[in-house]
């Protein structure tokens, strides 16, 4: 008799082209060639602008007769407004392809700016929550640039706006990349703080995917790596931005967790970062490092024998370890590095005032895409004392 299990059938999904490693920033030519582009919109932020980044690209664009034009009104934790002007803009152009260059706000806002550049309506019609409306074309083809190591924007079908008090997506497999390039080498010059934010979110991108009700043997294994690359690495890449090997290990590893989570999914952490950025605009990467901690400890009696696996992964001895011994081990683990990577412990050390926790939960508990793949389901009350334990800095543990 086939069991249940073995007649489901699962669905694993990978952008089409992908490239990785030192210096790989040298095949865009040739696969902007291949799309056939003649006109490209770049979107990057500020930063990447002035660097000289962007320039560097629209010039090696212009070497193989290719003209582009660069936008870089990109912010972090983009608000719907910004996506808004974004896609008027790019729907003025005459471009026939976007490339997003960034880390994970540019990324997503041109994935977005890419696909509504050829729709009717505006951004707000196809937000998950509140939007009626569905992608009916694939848009302008796109190409992704990452030069941070934790969104994996690069590699998902999703763009996250922030919103009033809290966050939204537009999610289809239209905004999937044509290509990616993943060049470790663009890393090197994000600072320590970002390099720390980064790097933890992408952690908790792999940790989410592999204790996630969605997650297949597939996705496990994208998140394991992903999990044994950055534990060991993100220390030395933030402490000194220059280790190459550093670099490369969390670019690999934030490449990995990306298509661990977009197959899997991100769960609580995600769930309860969010009104974190939309109501005090924390970045994204501290939002989920200091919840961290608090949500898998509470947690953590739902995927003891996982958070097992993630303790190995990281690189601890788990042989003479009980699953319950190895999950609160694990727990102290994550706290530890957050705390090593000198990112804040609790939500008071981001000033956020003890009659905020209210608002914060009734917006997490809102975030349903997210909170339906825990192994552990919560309810109001248990988001409200996962809050205040990150504001008191007590955990489960």
């Amino acid at each position: 008799m086939t069991n249940a299990t073995e007649s489901l059938v699962l669905r694993t999904t990978f952008t089409t082209r992908n490239f990785h490693g030192w210096g790989c920033l040298s095949v865009l030519p040739d696969e902007v060639a291949r799309l056939g582009a003649k006109n490209v919109l770049i979107i990057t932020d500020p930063f990447l602008a002035q660097s000289g980044l962007a320039q560097q690209i629209v010039q090696t664009l212009q070497q193989i007769g290719v003209s582009s034009v660069v936008n870089s009104d990109v912010v972090a934790e983009p608000p719907l407004a910004v996506a808004e002007q974004l896609v008027q803009f790019a729907r003025q152009q005459n471009a026939d392809l976007v490339i997003g260059l960034g880390g994970g706000s540019a990324l997503d806002l041109a994935k977005l700016v890419a696909v509504l550049a050829t729709q009717d309506g505006n951004v707000a019609d196809y937000l998950n929550l509140t939007g009626l409306k569905i992608l009916s074309s694939q848009g302008l083809a796109k190409i992704m640039i990452p030069t941070t190591a934790g969104t994996g924007s690069e590699v998902t079908n999703i763009s996250v706006l922030s919103l009033a008090s809290s966050k939204d997506v537009v999610v289809h497999d239209y905004l999937l990349a044509d290509s990616v390039i993943v060049d470790p080498q663009l890393t090197v010059s994000v600072p320590a703080r970002v390099t720390a934010a980064t790097g933890i979110d992408a952690l908790t991108h792999a940790i989410e995917a592999y204790v996630s009700v969605n997650a297949t043997p597939i996705s496990e294994g994208l998140s394991l790596q992903a999990i044994k690359l950055i534990a060991r690495s993100l220390d030395k890449a933030v402490k000194n931005g220059n280790d190459r090997q550093a670099r490369i290990d969390m670019s690999y590893g934030s490449y990995l967790a990306g298509l661990a989570f977009f197959n899997a999914g991100c769960a609580a952490v995600h769930a309860l970062a969010y009104p974190l950025g939309g109501q005090f605009h924390i970045a994204h990467g501290e939002s989920n490092a200091v919840l961290l901690y608090y949500v898998m400890g509470y947690i953590r009696s739902a995927c003891a024998e996982k958070l097992k696996d993630i303790y190995q992964a990281m690189g601890f001895d788990v042989a003479n370890l009980s699953a319950e011994e190895a999950s609160k081990k694990c727990i102290i683990a994550l706290k530890e590095l957050v705390n090593t990577v000198s990112i804040p412990a609790t939500l008071q050390d981001f000033n956020i005032p003890q009659d905020a926790l209210d608002a914060l939960s009734n917006d997490a508990i809102k975030q349903t895409r997210l909170l339906q793949r825990s192994p552990m389901l919560l309810s109001l009350q248990d988001i409200q004392a996962i809050y205040q334990s990150a504001f008191n800095g007590k955990g489960f543990i």
